[in-house]
């Protein structure tokens, strides 16, 4: 009688050896498949497909406050000096996230490392808290992937998440807007 442990290891060789046989072949391997969006990210690709850039950016657009959560998962081999440099330079987005005119994206900037005793942070290390007065102004700031046109999207924010990209292993976004 096979044990489980047996089996899996036997699986696993039997994989192994399927891959580099695929690769001494130089069969094609398939890639995988893109993920499919949910229905907050369709929704929202139907608004910005409605109204437009322009109008989805506005900062008048959906006013209220929205709130933007983001929590990052560092890669191991991310140093601490490459962690602070990312919440450093995501902290400066208060600051550095504007429109042409020159107005502030952000309304308020938090942030913090993950230190909750409910072992349910699923590895990630540190959280960050945008809010911002308008639905407009969120979609402003995070831009690219929504949204594609030089001038209605945040040109800083968006230079942040190419730096840090490569230090992160994970990143969690939810927002929502604040009901009274």
């Amino acid at each position: 009688m096979m044990t489980y442990s047996k089996l899996l290891c036997s699986l696993t060789t039997v994989l192994a050896c399927s891959a580099s046989l695929a690769v001494a072949c130089a069969l094609p391997v398939k890639a995988a498949p893109a993920p499919t969006l949910g229905s907050a990210a369709l929704a929202v690709q139907k608004d910005v497909a409605q109204v437009g850039e322009a109008r989805f950016t506005a900062p008048d657009y959906k006013p209220g406050t929205v709130r933007h959560m983001v929590m990052f998962q560092f890669k191991p081999s991310a140093t601490q000096a490459q962690r602070a440099e990312v919440t450093k330079r995501f902290m400066a987005l208060a600051q550095l996230s504007r429109r042409p005119d020159g107005t502030s994206v952000i309304a308020a900037l938090e942030a913090g490392p993950q230190n909750s005793g409910e072992n349910a942070d699923l590895g990630l290390d540190y959280g960050y808290l945008v809010s911002f007065k308008s639905a407009g102004d969120r979609n402003y700031y995070v831009g690219r992937p929504i949204v594609q046109k030089a001038g209605y999207f945040d040109p800083a924010h968006d230079a942040f998440k190419t730096f840090a990209g490569p230090y992160l292993q994970k990143v969690v976004v939810f927002d929502f807007p604040v009901t009274p």
